[in-house]
């Protein structure tokens, strides 16, 4: 089996692609990468005409390389078959004088559904192709959506059980009811006192943790994660990149081999790192624009190299990018740094231990060719909204407003006329409160009543899964402190979630 991953710390603890979705974190806490990457190609004049799924198929093919052709389609028609609410899973529309690629047609309403609806079926193929036996704990961090859609996606799959930890009171009502309402026997759902960064940090010390691992290990559980730390997670969103240059070149807005701009908003730096891979795959990508909001710690670093977490993480209406901790960086240092596991450990122990890391000239200057940083504060996201749906009928959500934003000032700032793609990362009607205030001004009404009234006044449907729930019983009542959040972990690996609740 060809050892293609090994962990951006460390070039020494390599792995196979299968194996390196199961283990979702290297055993010296960084995370995997492929080393040749830039040395593979996605046949890009192949596409267009192809549909997603078939698309899907080509990209994961070439990055998980040791997944048999048929294996590969296998899971790709289990993900997507009837999953989401349109056969195009991510189709692709005009809006105004950009494109919007629109992730969020799957079963929870958010980009997370088009990697996490594909992930279990993965990690299953992998448990069996690495002969595994026991039961794996999927452990996740979230700051809004990925918590949702990783519980969906595991939902009653056998041989795992799935773990979220969220911040209280740092996710949208209607995130906190996805979860905290989630079916299935082998879900838990614990709310965590802190944001999302000391969840984060709470998930991956439980991974480092050599002691608790091998205690699970001795009761035949393994730890394994369904944040886009996993490389598993990261590697279907490059799909969706380059199925929105195919659309691109059918609809005749561009012509084969032209460049194309990706706007992108951006917290744990997962979803715009997928368009640098398929940059490094091929696709003609001229600039992938890093769309931040008032946690502006990613525009800073593009802009000065210097990576900065001490300061105030805000609680602002685009929840999901209330992150000061970027975890998916580290693979772009990675690569930024000529593949030099070395120096990522060196910046990411800076990081652990003072908060601070500044990287090279010449990997600032590389950045700076790749990346352009924005960042878009409350006031402006609102009016945003507001001017996108009265001048073009169409409906943002909080994040994806930061990014159309972020888009229009690049432009104004470069005089760049590529043509332009924004990736909606939400429907709006998940963030219903503050898309709601932006149209129509602050009201106190019931954030499901609000949806209502929105869906009537915008004349855009709410996504049935969102109808429902509100009349869903609530399943998961568990809140713990950060060094309480191991413990809930090993309770959870033992119990049925009633056991857990009735505790």
């Amino acid at each position: 089996m060809a050892q293609s991953y090994e962990s951006t710390r460390n070039f020494q603890l390599k792995a196979a692609a299968s194996e390196a979705v199961l283990k979702g974190i290297a055993d010296d806490g960084g995370l995997f990468v492929m080393r040749d990457l830039g040395k593979k190609k996605v046949p890009i004049m192949s596409l267009p005409g192809k549909s997603y799924m078939e698309i899907a198929e080509v990209v994961l093919s070439i990055l998980l390389d040791d997944f048999p052709e048929e294996k590969i389609k296998e899971c790709v028609r289990k993900a997507y078959t009837e999953k989401f609410s349109t056969p195009e899973v991510t189709p692709v529309v005009k809006v105004g004088e950009n494109y919007v690629t629109e992730l969020f047609h799957g079963p929870t309403s958010a980009f997370k559904d088009v990697a996490l609806c594909i992930l279990p079926h993965l990690m299953t193929a992998s448990y069996e192709m690495n002969k595994m036996a026991g039961e794996i704990i999927i452990l996740t961090a979230t700051s809004g959506d990925t918590g949702k859609a990783a519980l969906e996606g595991f939902k009653d799959v056998k041989g795992t059980k799935v773990v979220v930890f969220y911040p209280l009171g740092g996710v949208s009502k209607v995130q906190e009811l996805q979860m905290v309402t989630q079916e299935g026997e082998n879900t838990f759902v614990c709310g965590v006192k802190g944001n999302f960064d000391d969840a984060q940090t709470g998930v991956k010390n439980i991974f480092t943790n050599k002691s608790f691992n091998r205690e699970m290990a001795g009761r035949n559980k393994f730890l394994s994660s369904a944040n886009s730390i996993n490389i598993g997670r990261l590697v279907p969103q490059t799909a969706y990149y380059f199925y929105s240059y195919a659309k691109l070149i059918e609809e005749e807005a561009v012509k084969l081999g032209d460049k194309v701009n990706f706007a992108v908003p951006t917290g744990n730096f997962g979803n715009i790192l997928a368009g640098y891979y398929a940059k490094m795959l091929g696709l003609p990508i001229n600039k992938l624009i890093c769309a931040s909001n008032e946690n502006n710690v990613l525009y800073d670093f593009i802009k000065r190299g210097v990576y900065d977490k001490n300061r105030e993480l805000y609680r602002t209406i685009s929840p999901s990018m209330d992150i000061l901790v970027s975890s998916n960086l580290e693979r772009l240092l990675y690569y930024m740094s000529g593949n030099d596991n070395e120096r990522v450990k060196d910046y990411m122990d800076r990081l652990n231990t003072s908060g601070r890391y500044e990287i090279l000239d010449q990997m600032a200057e590389k950045l700076k060719e790749d990346f352009y940083g924005g960042c878009v504060f409350k006031e402006d996201a609102q009016k945003t909204i507001k001017r996108v749906y009265e001048e073009y009928g169409y409906l943002l959500d909080t994040h994806t407003a930061v990014a159309y934003k972020t888009l229009e000032e690049y432009k104004m700032d470069t005089k760049d006329e590529t043509v332009s793609v924004v990736l909606s990362t939400a429907s709006p009607f998940k963030f219903a409160g503050s898309v709601y205030e932006a149209l129509y001004g602050k009201t106190n009404v019931d954030e499901f009543a609000l949806m209502e009234d929105l869906s009537q006044k915008t004349r855009v449907k709410i996504p049935e899964n969102l109808k429902e729930i509100k009349n869903k019983k609530i399943r998961h009542f568990e809140a713990c402190e950060v060094n309480e959040m191991e413990g809930f972990v090993a309770k959870a690996s033992n119990k049925r979630i009633n056991e857990v609740k009735n505790d």
